[in-house]
């Protein structure tokens, strides 16, 4: 009778699979590499250096819905060389601006009183 070995070692070893992951942001895309054990919250974290957008500007959308932070990618089905969609929060997008007018019209009104 022929008994193989088992390699008990490396059974236990936990292999980190690394997953390609494309990213569109706008007309953009990324491709990016992560753990597929991560979770989108991570995944902002990475997508952070890339695109510029802070982790909670960003919505992560993948199959059409949006992914909570603490949702693990390879739980929700995503395998190398999937997609997925980043959008900026609605809301931050708008603070963004009324913070930007609210600017412009300091400096106008500043402006107007300097001229007269």
């Amino acid at each position: 009778m022929l008994v193989q070995k088992r390699d008990v070692e490396a059974q236990n070893v936990e292999k980190e699979e690394f997953i390609m992951v494309r990213v569109a942001t706008g007309s953009q895309w990324h491709d990016i590499a992560i753990q597929a054990t991560s979770t989108f919250g991570e995944m902002k974290m990475v997508l952070a250096l890339v695109t510029g957008m802070e982790p909670k500007e960003q919505r992560l959308l993948f199959k059409g819905k949006e992914r909570d932070n603490d949702e693990h990618l390879h739980m929700v089905g995503v395998r190398d060389k999937d997609k997925v969609v980043v959008l900026e929060d609605p809301a931050i997008k708008e603070m963004k601006l009324h913070r930007s007018l609210a600017t412009t019209s300091d400096i106008g009104a500043s402006n107007h009183a300097i001229s007269v």
